[in-house]
């Protein structure tokens, strides 16, 4: 075999491959040395802050401070909203890592209800997973003592003290005061969320919802640091929340009470209030409810059973509950005829007993048969005659009666800083086109002259007109707050005028006046018994206002009329006379005649006011034997 041929190396072809491969792999090396130094310049240069901060928020977290709620007190100093201590169950979604099971585990040692986890789930989809979230309020001593036993079982999941809204009267100020509840979706996005990151309560109703922003205060924080478990080390800056104004109200607490007492079980309303301020002194809306119930969550048991009670204990009668005035109205249209100059204090008015428009064999009926005979303007006030008020509001006309009433109060909103009063109806020619597409009838009138028909008022209305009528033609816008306090130092709220004075001349305020003293002074007033031998001078006026139309030729018979379907009795006055310093405006519902049944509870509330709280209740089933009046007969 030949021998093979030697292999000869080529050492400069070698050499520059690897010197290809070298410089490549340098260039390789820088390149991607290139990148690693640009990508730190970028962590630690460029985004610097932003990761700074990630990387703070690992251990230092914000935790927010509920600012306290502001108290209200009453005229004297009486507390009616409180905030009292208690222990909620909190959860920290992030840091559960099986929260249904957790939760399951949690109703072993605390009750738990399905609203309760509702409400935390709702709160938890709106929020952030770092933030803690009430999943149980109200937690009791031996709730708190077995949840603090097996603390360690439950990581993310803590007591902590909180202070909740209490009402230390219960149903007292129900309707007076309102409440609060946890925010809802549409609560939440209309404030700022900033602000109530600690707390899930907000004002609901009354004077909680109408002075949210004053009472809530600022929320405060706390920068702390915790460990990567979440327990907090050490505080490191502390942020204080500034607490809710304190309200101070005109109401008096004892005043309140004494309507209550005196309006008994009896379903209706009470106002009373300082002429000269415009201060409201009591609201009672009865039946009421306990507000501490909506606090931390009614149950869906006993909210239905309020809701579909006959009674309607939720319904705010004071501000919204609407009712035809009756007799009321009288005095204020009396004034309108002496200063339009249709009657006279001397005008005498013949009452057979029936009242007719011309052409028109439809009969008005008086409430007494066979009527009173000749009629002055003062005896009408004080016997209640309705032929004599058929007759004037047939003269004035509806368009001369509607301004007047207007400027009184009626068919509007009068102001009160507590957001849940009704304007009611003030009936006149361009509503009943308006609302009924009808043309308005001389019957129409007729009716309006003696508060039925279209009427409906509340008795705010009624109260801030006879405050009117007390001052002889100046009112005060209605309050309930008389000032507001920060830091326990109060600032009083000035009296505020309700428009114009009323337009009625001197000489024409003395016959009616005095008319209305003698309807609760003179023993042939409607309202003498309920208010003979009270020592103060008081001026007034009864009402009757039917709930259903009395045929022509049929009588009323209360008697075998349904108990929803009777009259509503109603009454307005002031005291002392002379310088009035209570209006009270009392609607009692089918409880019969204004002087029987709405008078004595006025007469209650004045005596509790004017006499050291000395008062006089009326007698069960006080029956008027002289000068009470019934309804009129009229159709509508």
């Amino acid at each position: 075999m030949p021998p093979q041929a030697a292999t000869i190396k080529d050492h400069i072809r070698e050499s520059n491959i690897f010197f290809a491969r070298s410089v490549l792999a340098l260039v390789l090396v820088v390149v991607l040395l290139s990148i690693l130094l640009a990508r730190m310049y970028w962590l630690q240069v460029t985004e610097h802050d932003r990761f700074k901060t990630l990387a703070e928020n690992n251990r230092i977290t914000l935790i927010p401070i509920a600012p306290a709620r502001g108290l209200i007190y009453d005229r004297k100093g009486v507390v009616l909203a409180e905030n009292r201590s208690m222990f909620v169950l909190e959860v920290v979604p992030e840091q559960v890592k099986d929260l249904k099971a957790t939760v399951a585990e949690l109703r072993q040692l605390i009750a738990i209800s399905d609203n309760d986890w509702e409400h935390f789930q709702a709160n938890r989809l709106r929020s952030r997973s770092f933030q803690a979230q009430v999943l149980r309020s109200n937690l009791s001593d031996t709730e708190v003592a077995a949840f603090s036993v097996n603390r360690h079982r439950f990581p993310g999941v803590s007591v902590q003290p909180r202070l909740i809204r209490h009402y230390p009267h219960g149903e007292a100020f129900a309707h007076a005061l309102g409440y609060v509840g946890r925010i809802n979706e549409k609560e939440l996005a209309e404030i700022d969320p900033g602000n109530y990151k600690a707390t899930q309560y907000i004002g609901k109703l009354g004077i909680e919802k109408f002075y949210e922003k004053e009472l809530h205060g600022t929320v405060g924080y706390e920068e702390v640091e915790t460990d990567v478990h979440g327990r907090v080390l050490r505080t490191l800056r502390r942020v204080p929340p500034v607490a809710g104004k304190d309200l101070h109200l005109h109401l008096d607490a004892g005043l309140q009470q004494a309507a209550e007492q005196a309006l008994g079980e009896q379903r209706g309303a009470v106002i009373a209030l300082d002429p000269q301020t415009g201060g409201i002194l009591a609201l009672v809306s009865k039946p009421g409810y306990d507000p501490n119930l909506f606090v931390t969550g009614i149950p869906s048991t006993i909210y239905k059973a309020l809701r579909a009670s006959p009674e309607q204990p939720l319904f705010n009668r004071a501000l919204r509950g609407t009712y035809p005035p009756g007799s009321t109205i009288k005095p204020m249209l009396a004034l309108l005829g002496l200063k339009e100059g249709v009657v006279t204090p001397s005008t005498v008015v013949y009452d057979p007993g029936f009242f007719q428009l011309p052409k028109s064999s439809h009969k008005y009926r008086d409430w007494r048969k066979g009527g009173h005979g000749a009629v002055s303007l003062e005896f009408s006030l004080m016997q209640s005659c309705d032929i004599y008020y058929y007759t004037l509001a047939h003269k004035l006309g509806i368009d001369r009666i509607s301004p007047h009433f207007e400027h009184l109060g009626f068919g509007r909103l009068n102001g009160l800083d507590n957001g849940d009063e009704m304007a009611g109806i003030l009936p006149s020619r361009a509503w009943k086109r308006a609302k009924r597409r009808e043309a308005w009838y001389p019957g129409d009138t007729v009716n309006i002259g003696i508060g039925q028909g279209f009427w409906s008022v509340t008795s705010l209305q009624l109260a801030q007109a006879t405050a009117r009528l007390a001052n002889r033609g100046t009112a005060y816008q209605p309050r309930m707050v008389k000032a507001l306090a920060q830091s326990g130092v109060p600032e009083a709220l000035p009296p505020v005028p309700d428009g114009e004075p009323l337009a009625i001349a001197p000489e024409h305020w003395g016959p009616v006046m005095e008319a209305m003293r003698k309807t609760s002074m003179h023993e042939r007033g409607t309202a003498y018994k309920a208010f003979k031998g009270a020592p103060y001078t008081h001026a007034g006026k009864t009402g009757t206002a039917q709930r259903f139309s009395v045929k022509q030729n049929a009588k009323y018979d209360e008697k075998n009329v349904a108990a929803k379907l009777r009259d509503n009795a109603m009454y307005i006055g002031f005291a002392p006379f002379e310088k009035p310093e209570i209006v009270v405006a009392v609607a009692a519902e089918n409880a019969g005649h204004g002087g029987s049944s709405a008078a004595p509870v006025a007469r209650a509330v004045m005596d509790f006011y004017l006499n050291q709280g000395k008062m006089t209740l009326p007698a069960p089933g006080m029956e008027e034997d002289v000068g009470e009046e019934e309804v009129g007969g009229e159709e509508r």
